[in-house]
């Protein structure tokens, strides 16, 4: 019996058997269209593991006719590239040798540069992988020279093919009499969270652990957890962060708490305060002045807490701050000001501003209403405004109540 993981005995062999990723290989997909044109160009794949990157790097090279080399950057020397390109001198006259880099953002300037040459003058195409952004973590000289192409996690329903498939395998290569039906398939399906070799790994587990029919029970034994592994410094989790604020400023608390449901699972209640921070001063901000304090309030206790008892204030600050009135003016306020400090405005304050001995400077509070007309921004900036007042009842009332003052002369 071949003892290889299912995952790898099944994988798929053409464009056709690729799970999921249609805007790639399906009939208009943009990378059989490429290959069936006869074009194998130079190209990055990047999305998260099981989603089809290694397997279209293998059904490229076959399907071109290319000799395939395959390293790791996270093991790879500068020997083992230089020994790849020594390759070249050989295959050169045949098309070419095909490079696929798996976890290429491993690789430090001075690695991915040494790939230029070959790939320049076509004796190397290369096909990078990598489960982070790109444009992150590779440089722009190799960047500039590929393709980049987006692989998506796939969605159960995608996924079930692959698992039926996988199930009807092993089950018959194993001799065992067990059943499943779709419904718990799919079941497996959003435990793997898009990744379908560990969702075939978890069929292939649970086909040797039970007897008779395989349940959702038997997928809870194996995968107490679904919300799927991720790396805290990754992309996966600042797109939690970025999903939990987008939705608090869209004002949706159901999906608000999903995310920072999700985001506790990850185990980071830190990057999880430091966010509700931000939001609550760049989102809330004016409307709701006290949203600020309640959150650091909140924040603080969950740190006090930790976890599973963390997730309560959390969820009370992600609720506040999702029903709470929103302005964004101090935010556009204080950026606007800092474009013109980067611009170099301002350089001369107003001589009754300067301390200690205010010369010319009137004190507010010797006024009637606490404000008095005078000049604070420097001569190049009088006039300038840079915050506006929001549409909320707070910044509304505050307006009116300086409107009033202002016009009146500071007189009430």
């Amino acid at each position: 019996m071949d003892r290889r993981p299912a995952a790898d005995i099944l994988r798929p062999k053409n464009f056709d058997e690729i799970v999921g990723q249609q805007h790639l290989f399906g009939k208009e997909g943009m990378i059989r269209r490429l290959v069936d044109a006869g074009r194998t160009m130079n190209m990055i794949f990047h999305g998260p593991p099981g989603t089809g990157k290694t397997t279209a790097a293998a059904i490229i090279a076959e399907m071109s006719g290319m000799p395939i080399v395959r390293l790791n950057a996270t093991t790879a020397s500068s020997s083992d590239i230089k020994d790849a390109m020594q390759r070249t001198s050989s295959v050169f006259a045949s098309g070419g040798l095909l490079l696929y880099l798996d976890e290429i953002q491993y690789f430090n300037r001075r690695q991915q540069q040494s790939l230029l040459e070959y790939v320049e003058d076509g004796r190397v195409t290369l096909i990078a992988a990598t489960t982070e952004n790109p444009y992150h973590y590779i440089y722009s000289s190799l960047l500039s020279r590929c393709a980049v192409f987006e692989f998506k996690p796939v969605s159960p329903s995608d996924m079930l093919p692959a698992l039926r498939r996988a199930f009807e395998y092993i089950k018959n290569a194993i001799g065992k009499e067990i059943t499943v039906t779709d419904e718990t398939l799919l079941a497996f399906g959003v435990a793997a969270a898009g990744d379908v070799r560990h969702g075939i790994t978890l069929i292939e587990t649970a086909i040797y652990t039970s007897d008779g029919e395989i349940t959702t029970d038997t997928l809870h034994k194996l995968a107490p957890s679904s919300i799927g592994a991720y790396d805290t410094s990754g992309d996966v989790h600042y797109n939690l962060l970025s999903a939990l604020q987008k939705s608090i400023r869209g004002s949706d608390p159901d999906a608000a708490v999903f995310y920072l449901a999700k985001l506790l699972a990850g185990g980071d209640i830190i990057s999880v305060c430091r966010r509700l921070l931000v939001i609550a001063n760049e989102d809330v901000g004016a409307a709701y002045p006290m949203a600020a304090a309640i959150t650091y309030a909140c924040c603080e206790s969950a740190k006090q807490l930790g976890m599973p008892e963390a997730r309560i204030p959390l969820a009370n600050a992600a609720i506040m701050l999702a029903t709470a009135p929103k302005s964004n003016t101090a935010y556009s306020a204080v950026n606007a000001a800092m474009a013109d400090v980067e611009a170099g405005l301002g350089q001369e304050i107003p001589v009754p501003l300067r301390g200690p001995m205010f010369v010319g400077y009137k004190y507010p509070h010797d006024y009637p209403s606490g404000w008095v007309p005078q000049q604070y921004l420097p001569d190049d900036l009088v006039g300038r405004q840079y915050y506006h007042f929001g549409n909320n009842k707070t910044e509304a009332a505050a307006k009116a109540y300086w409107e009033k003052i202002k016009n009146e002369g500071g007189n009430t």
